[in-house]
């Protein structure tokens, strides 16, 4: 790894992660609820942290630019098929979880959503949700993760288009890891402060990084896969719209619910058997992996290069 990259993968690190807890730690000096919407207005600029973090290395520390930043929007030649399978895999997980919590005893999910009503709109006096709307709410859902995208960009941009690229070039399956290990450390923050819904925050340390470096991994695949940063910027929007609304909708007020969650022990099996899938049949590509990182390390060896000339 060139001298230049390590400098920039370290600058990056900092601006995240300083970044993005001097904006959650407002919120917890503040002592807003985590449940309140004022929160979000906090969690955003923390979010868009990783992005802010590339751009800055990118373009001022070394100089790299964008070219293999994965920016367009990839379609053509069947890439078409990861961006279907962004948007639906958290309705699969959900299902899947809802199946097995059934069968297995663990919680039964209230397709009616009166638990939800009562905990989050008590005043609303909200009836039970006919299952004739549930298409219709299905459907909403999907549409706010597609709205959502650009938002979670904010991470993937940062996360899977520059820090995975560069972290152990040609071993993907290691910089998925790793960066799935970082990533989870990011949100430790929001783990304490109980964002993330686990009952113990040490144990929901632990299940929430396992939950990370699985969608690393996924989410890895589908951008090298699609060759785009709108495939995982997608799947990120998914996750965090579609799974994470539909488990609290029908598990919220559950004993289990940090076993029920979308970033619970079920999903974490589920989305586990997926993740080691990719990895033992080589669909997280190496050589895509190693000509970004290629692509990135000579971009900032022909910028050090003209910082020389132009110092001389």
């Amino acid at each position: 790894m060139e001298k230049s990259q390590r400098t920039g993968i370290v600058v990056y690190l900092l601006i995240t992660f300083v970044g993005a807890w001097l904006c959650w730690s407002m919120g917890m000096l503040a002592r807003i609820p985590v449940n309140s919407p004022f929160f979000q207005v906090i969690l955003l600029p923390g979010g868009l942290m990783p992005a802010i973090a590339a751009l800055i290395v990118r373009l001022w520390v070394t100089r790299e630019g964008l070219s293999d930043a994965g920016l367009r929007l990839s379609l053509r030649g069947g890439k078409w098929r990861y961006y279907l399978i962004a948007l639906l895999l958290p309705l699969m997980n959900t299902t899947l979880i809802v199946s097995a919590s059934s069968l297995l005893g663990i919680a039964r999910p209230d397709f009616t959503l009166q638990h939800f009503f009562q905990l989050y709109a008590p005043a609303a006096h909200v009836g039970p949700l006919p299952l004739a709307l549930w298409p219709v709410l299905l459907l909403q859902l999907l549409i706010s993760a597609v709205v959502a995208t650009p938002v979670l960009w904010g991470e993937e941009f940062g996360w899977r288009s520059y820090l995975q690229l560069r972290l152990f070039a040609g071993h993907p399956q290691l910089a998925a890891i790793a960066t799935g290990v970082i990533w989870g450390c990011w949100h430790l923050p929001l783990i304490f402060m109980g964002y993330e819904g686990y009952p113990d925050p040490w144990w929901g340390a632990i299940l929430f990084i396992l939950f990370t470096i699985e969608l690393s991994i996924i989410f890895g695949w589908l951008r090298l896969s699609s060759g785009s940063i709108w495939a995982s910027s997608l799947a990120h929007a998914a996750t965090n719209t579609i799974g994470g609304n539909l488990s609290v909708m029908l598990f919220t007020g559950n004993a289990q619910f940090f076993v029920v969650a979308d970033n619970g022990v079920l999903s974490i099996l589920l989305l586990g058997c997926l993740a080691f899938w990719l990895m033992l049949s080589g669909r997280l590509k190496a050589g895509l992996q190693t000509k970004a990182a290629t692509a990135g390390a000579r971009a900032c060896l022909v910028a050090g290069k003209q910082q020389e000339r132009a110092s001389q």
